[in-house]
């Protein structure tokens, strides 16, 4: 018996996606361990996998598993690969697509070539939470915003965000002195986060443009992450740094995010890519 499944990244942060509309799984941390080894495996930062919707008012429901088999509530490159599966496969027509997630419910915009292919998708990934009970951090207050973080010898300053996963904001003067490898998993596992953290770096080009680097929770480094540009933004509005709508360099490319003053919601604008389709034997 074999698994049906399509590689595809955002801004390079890959993942292989399943589609359970035709075929089932029946252990999905498992597979996502074993189909996301970079050696042994297809090699990818996670397993998404592409449901039947629970919720009446949705096309299709996202189901993440990080790289170490750990469960995600929601991860913006993915969305975007998803809801260009979704749309190109026929397992839901609509546009735009209404995508539920652990999270909730998001709302996808796609915008589309002379063929029909998805080229770009806006998704709207709600608004963000603020409260350090519920991101978690063990801080006290209403928000995390510029807090002194103690990293061995080093002092950083630190805000933190969920957009439904937790996610901790550093800005620094130069990108090129943040040691990734080394300060990244000691953040994720740090004593702070109860559920361990994404942690991102962020480089203040102007006002309207972020350069960041990431360590995502489960994955490690990635070459981009959704939800950590959010995060980003939603940081350098908050201390001041940038504008609600900007421009973020990661390392995979560019997105564009804007924290609406209005919704409080925020929205992503970025592109999705098909690498390959393949079969995992069960």
């Amino acid at each position: 018996m074999v698994l049906k499944f399509t590689k595809m990244h955002g801004l390079g942060n890959d993942y292989v996606l399943v589609g359970l509309f035709d075929q089932q799984i029946n252990d999905p941390a498992g597979l996502a361990r074993a189909m996301s080894d970079r050696h042994l495996g297809v090699g990818a930062d996670g397993l998404i996998l592409a449901a039947p919707p629970e919720h009446p008012d949705a096309h299709v429901r996202m189901i993440i598993f990080n790289a170490d088999g750990s469960r995600a509530q929601m991860c913006g490159n993915g969305i975007r690969c998803l809801a260009k599966l979704v749309y190109e496969r026929g397992w839901a027509r609509s546009n735009p697509l209404v995508v539920q997630s652990d999270r909730g419910m998001h709302t996808v915009e796609l915008s589309l070539d002379d063929d029909q292919r998805v080229k770009v998708v806006r998704v709207d990934l709600g608004p963000p939470e603020l409260n350090p009970r519920r991101i978690p951090v063990a801080l006290d207050g209403e928000q995390v915003v510029e807090r002194p973080f103690k990293l061995g010898t080093r002092r950083l300053t630190m805000t933190c965000v969920s957009l439904g996963n937790p996610h901790a904001v550093f800005f620094v003067p130069d990108l090129r002195g943040v040691p990734l490898s080394d300060w990244g998993p000691r953040i994720e596992h740090h004593e702070l986060f109860p559920e361990r953290i994404n942690a991102h770096f962020a480089q203040v080009v102007r006002r309207s443009l972020i350069r960041m680097i990431s360590w995502e929770r489960g994955a490690g480094s990635t070459r981009a992450c959704g939800t950590g540009a959010a995060a980003v933004c939603v940081a350098g509005v908050l201390s001041g740094q940038t504008e609600r709508v900007v421009s973020i360099d990661l390392p995979g490319g560019r997105l564009k995010l804007e924290w609406d003053k209005r919704s409080n919601h925020i929205f992503m604008t970025g592109p999705a890519t098909e690498v390959f389709t393949g079969q995992w034997p069960l």
